[in-house]
């Protein structure tokens, strides 16, 4: 399974829920070693499609496979060799951390390398672990659900926003523990609403809406693509005035600042005009993912009415 190129291949893959349509026609390929992000916002279908998956939900159509298996028919060959963390995870409250564990191992039918280095380095201790599920905070249960999902060392890690709960030192761990999956040559797919954690960890972005694929690009593609963000602050104190052909780029005010979004082929052409104002001060920076994200969004929202 391991050696497969692909680790996932979506082909036209639909559910519905009665007369609702969770994922329409979506095709993907993930590629064995890549830390590939699903974005978008909550009830665009990613959680659909990690649930089909990890064999959790039936498609109504299209063709699902994980590490080259049909995640139904040959769910006890795959358990061992994937890792899931559900969006909503629902633990046994009786249980303890070790309990908890242990059972999940058995679920999987396969041993636990990692356990003991992943339960110190996200800090569930000896103690922490003895003490019931009902007693841990939610912070606390999310960490117990990535020791879970990584634990049995798996080729594919499928992960519905992992970081929920975590608090910013946790986080870092946790990108720590998608970059040695990817050099050992491990294969994750991140689900995600949070922008900056996709821009940060993911080589490859699907982007769906409404649950449909918009696009499927590298992280740097799509950052290059769009524009870039150029703030100016005026030395007169004069505040808002007029832009010329700038104005075009719906500049952003406040007092003596201002931003533009502007795109990647007009930068010079901008600063050139900019730079005859009276400015004190100018940074141009590379757009974050967050307005990809934005621009891909607004321009499927507008194919989408006008095909309607």
């Amino acid at each position: 399974m391991a050696g497969s190129a692909s680790a996932i291949e979506l082909r036209g893959l639909t559910k519905h829920y009665g007369p609702t349509v969770g994922i329409d026609r979506l095709d993907v390929t993930v590629a064995t070693g890549e830390v590939f992000g699903l974005l978008g916002p909550n009830g665009a279908g990613k959680t659909t499609v990690l649930r089909c998956l990890a064999g959790l939900l039936r498609p109504t159509g299209g063709q699902v496979r994980v590490l080259g298996l049909d995640p139904l028919a040959d769910h006890r060959r795959l358990a061992p060799a994937l890792g899931y963390l559900p969006g909503e995870l629902r633990l046994y409250p009786e249980l303890t951390g070790h309990q908890t564990l242990d059972l999940l191992a058995d679920l999987q039918s396969a041993p636990t390398p990692r356990r003991a280095e992943l339960c110190d380095r996200l800090g569930l201790s000896g103690s922490v672990l003895s003490r019931t599920v009902r007693e841990y905070s939610r912070g606390m249960k999310q960490k117990l659900g990535l020791v879970q999902a990584f634990q049995h060392d798996p080729d594919l890690a499928v992960l519905d926003e992992p970081t929920e709960g975590l608090d910013p030192l946790v986080q870092e761990t946790f990108f720590e523990l998608l970059a040695e999956a990817r050099a050992a040559g491990r294969t994750v797919l991140l689900s995600s609403h949070v922008l900056p954690e996709v821009q940060r960890a993911c080589g490859r972005v699907a982007i769906v809406r409404a649950g449909r694929l918009v696009t499927v690009r590298s992280v740097a593609a799509l950052r290059e693509a769009r524009a870039r963000r150029v703030r100016l602050v005026f030395a007169d104190g004069l505040g808002r005035r007029p832009l010329g052909a700038a104005d075009r780029w719906q500049p952003q005010w406040q007092d003596d600042r201002v931003e533009l979004l502007v795109p990647p082929h007009e930068v010079l052409g901008a600063l050139r005009g900019l730079l005859n104002l009276p400015v004190s001060d100018l940074t141009v920076e590379e757009a974050g993912l967050d307005e990809a994200f934005l621009d891909l969004y607004r321009e499927s929202a507008a194919t989408a009415e006008e095909e309607s």
